[in-house]
């Protein structure tokens, strides 16, 4: 998939977090130091319906943009949500979990890119 279109999902997931109130938005370029994907989102919420609604929207936004996810994990308990729409994957934590996992942490290699900057 072309470059332009990945960012137009990476902008239209980032949007759909945010409009859900989602906190500490991240979007790191995994593409040079793992074969999973090419961008993580990662981003926090306070509580597990806000994780749920988040989830909910970026599926619905990225689906009528015709990005369809593969695989998604952790919907029943809401603490940590995980969407695999193939070129990005989606991670959504509640506050505690983020901060116990650091995945932006572990990630530490990956590039950290402004969603202003996708072009």
């Amino acid at each position: 998939m072309d470059k332009e279109k990945v960012f137009d999902f990476i902008k239209a997931a980032y949007a759909a977090v945010d409009e859900k109130m989602g906190e500490d938005i991240m979007v790191l370029d995994i593409s040079e130091v793992s074969p999973l994907a090419d961008y993580f989102i990662i981003a926090s919420a306070s509580n597990a319906n806000q994780l749920k609604a988040m989830a909910d929207f970026v599926e619905e936004k990225l689906e009528k943009m015709g990005m369809m996810l593969r695989h998604s994990e952790g919907t029943q308990t809401a603490r940590w949500i995980l969407l695999d729409f193939r070129y990005i994957i989606v991670h959504l934590f509640h506050r505690e979990e983020r901060e116990y996992y650091r995945l932006e942490k572990v990630w530490g290699d990956a590039k950290n890119i402004e969603v202003s900057d996708l072009t």
